[in-house]
């Protein structure tokens, strides 16, 4: 037996969260690795799967957890072997298939990437999705030519997962980074992580004129809407924006304007089904680019039962940073 969270619906199509404890037989069987959790944390997409705010769950019951850190038990894998040390991120796990808030899964081999003996499973969960994702946004930028001489970059959504890492890697790239927050008083949080500046989100989240004054030669943006609406309209000629989030909302009220008139670039971030080489290169850089001190900064550590209370206040806004869930505290 092992502790699980477990999600079902209630007969009135709400979401019902419980800590409970599963066997093996409860397990998925069409994976092809069984393996030991030791830390997993709370992302915005699982806030929304445990508090049913959103159709994240598509499968139930479900064990939530799109993130995980451990070590195979055992596989009919060929590439993985009985104590091998894991990072699993996204592919539908917490979704369609049980995840990682539990202290044992059942996985495919395919999903998992080996994890650098530079990063603990601890520190793995602390970067999670969600700074695996901003490395992907950070590398992007790269690629599209964006340098530290390039001008300024923004970063929305500044305090949360995605935005916390986003800072920390970019300042320790020599960028100049300014930070998009509602949290007047997480500014000296932001600039201990690296921001040079921080400003007011409400600069950024209202609707606002098709092109704007020239800011930023790059942007992460994790929000949406019209914060990346804005975010574009104020980029400069031949920037770049790395979205990959929608805190604000899915749409994009937004005019062409930007990318015929300043040829700005704007790069779609997919996380969740990244092809495995685009994983391993990016979780190889956050090995040796995001400084652990940082990491720190940004990390608390919670228990499973803590993950079902945490996951209302990652969607309402008021997580800082990251939460590793240590599956067994």
């Amino acid at each position: 037996m092992f502790n699980a969270i477990l999600l079902d619906k209630n007969d009135d199509g709400t979401t019902a969260a419980k800590l409970t404890q599963l066997d093996d037989a409860q397990l998925p069987t069409d994976g092809d690795v069984t393996v030991r959790i030791d830390y997993s944390t709370i992302n915005f997409k699982d806030g929304l799967a445990i508090t049913g705010k959103s159709p994240v769950v598509r499968k139930w019951p479900m064990v939530p957890g799109i993130d995980g850190a451990g070590e195979i038990l055992s596989s009919s894998h060929p590439e993985w072997k009985a104590g091998d040390a894991f990072i699993l991120n996204g592919w539908g796990v917490g979704e369609v298939h049980m995840g990682c808030l539990a202290q044992r899964a059942r996985l495919k081999g395919d999903w998992l990437i080996p994890r650098p003996a530079a990063i603990s499973a601890r520190n793995a969960m602390a970067i999670g999705t969600a700074g695996y994702t901003a490395m992907l946004c950070a590398i992007a930028l790269q690629e599209q030519g964006i340098d530290k001489n390039s001008g300024e970059i923004l970063v929305t959504g500044a305090s949360g997962g995605v935005g916390s890492v986003a800072i920390a890697i970019l300042s320790g790239w020599g960028y100049r980074v300014i930070a998009s927050t509602g949290k007047a008083a997480e500014a000296d949080y932001l600039k201990a992580l690296g921001a040079a500046d921080v400003i007011d989100r409400a600069e950024l989240s209202a609707p606002g004129k098709p092109l704007q004054k020239e800011r930023w030669a790059g942007v992460v943006d994790s929000v949406g809407s019209h914060t990346l609406v804005n975010s574009i309209a104020q980029i400069r000629y031949g920037g770049a924006v790395a979205a990959c989030g929608l805190a604000q909302g899915l749409d994009l009220p937004g005019s062409v304007a930007p990318f015929i008139l300043r040829g700005v670039r704007l790069i779609g971030i997919d996380s969740v089904m990244a092809p495995r080489e685009k994983r391993i290169a990016a979780w190889n850089r956050l090995a040796t680019d995001l400084p652990a001190s940082k990491l720190e900064q940004i990390t608390s550590e919670i228990s499973l039962a803590d993950a079902m209370i945490k996951a209302q206040d990652i969607i309402q806004g008021k997580v800082r940073g990251r939460l590793v869930v240590n599956v067994n505290a």
